[in-house]
């Protein structure tokens, strides 16, 4: 097995985490590829026996490793994804942030988990991804947690008309919406008041952005759904945002479909843990903050 090694450059524990993750790799004799720009960062700070690692262009991490480790956080999965899903790479993350509901693995986890995956001691988990596409978008848009469509450079609402498989649902009058997987459904639509929703789920949830309408709630639709909005208001600016990391401006009107993409992002879980495991540890529940705050 081939290992891929990504990371975020951002993350002051990058390079020693890199070096000890490269290190342990070469003790067990396993095979390893460095993305492009995490190798750079390694060989200016002089790491003994860079001569002897191999490095690639990010967007060739998943064609020749067999599986992807994430150093991160959330955000550097979600990068992965994109860039691996049609090849279905699996990626690990290894969480290097603060929340990680993706990246899930520890610091002080990462020689267990690697002791776990050279044992095959791991499933893989598939998780859906939307796409958004436009005539005026050029190439597809693709997403693990959400496509968002907002306006832009006004303090106004504005109306957004929704269809689902051709059926009309609603004109929101709102800041946006929403169009999260089940993966999502823990980032951006839960700070918007939407549901936590399992991510096997075959589900899309639409969900307005601060909408003008109280009874304005999120519903959820069938994976297999073909969603349109159109946004036909011609003095406002559009912002069309896959992940946060992808975004494209449009002057309306505009029309956009949202549909499950055709592949799907490969996980790597681990057997001791489920999402419940992670949902309790992430949102603390079952703590008493209450004691926290007097502490």
């Amino acid at each position: 097995m081939t290992f891929g090694i990504a990371g975020n450059l951002e993350k002051k524990a990058l390079l020693k985490v890199a070096r000890s993750l490269v290190a342990r790799l070469r003790r067990e004799g396993v095979d390893f590829v460095i993305e492009r720009q995490l190798y750079g960062l390694m060989s200016k700070a002089a790491d003994a026996g860079r001569k002897a690692m191999r490095s690639c262009a990010e967007g060739d991490l998943p064609r020749v490793a067999d599986l992807i480790i994430s150093l991160g956080g959330d955000g550097t999965i979600l990068k992965m994804a994109r860039v691996s899903g049609r090849h279905q790479t699996p990626i690990l993350g290894i969480n290097l942030g603060k929340l990680g509901f993706l990246a899930e693995v520890s610091l002080d986890e990462i020689d267990t988990c690697v002791d776990e995956l050279l044992e095959g001691k791991y499933f893989l988990e598939d998780r859906m991804m939307l796409e958004a596409t436009s005539r005026r978008l050029g190439k597809s848009f693709v997403a693990l947690n959400d496509i968002v469509v907002e306006k832009y450079g006004t303090s106004r609402v504005f109306a957004v008309e929704t269809w689902v498989n051709d059926a009309y649902l609603a004109t929101y009058t709102a800041d946006g919406i929403i169009f999260s997987t089940p993966t999502g459904s823990t980032a951006y639509s839960l700070a918007n008041g939407g549901p936590i929703v399992v991510p096997t789920s075959a589900v899309i949830t639409i969900n307005p952005i601060c909408p003008h309408t109280l009874t304005a709630r999120p519903v959820i639709v069938h994976s297999d759904s073909r969603i349109r909005v159109c946004v036909q208001h011609p003095s406002h600016k559009v912002h069309v945002t896959a992940d946060g990391q992808l975004e494209k401006l449009f002057t309306s009107p505009v029309e956009v479909m949202i549909s499950k993409a055709p592949f799907s992002a490969r996980l790597v879980k681990r057997l001791n843990t489920n999402y419940y495991d992670v949902l309790r540890k992430k949102l603390n529940w079952g703590s008493d903050l209450r004691q926290s705050a007097k502490g």
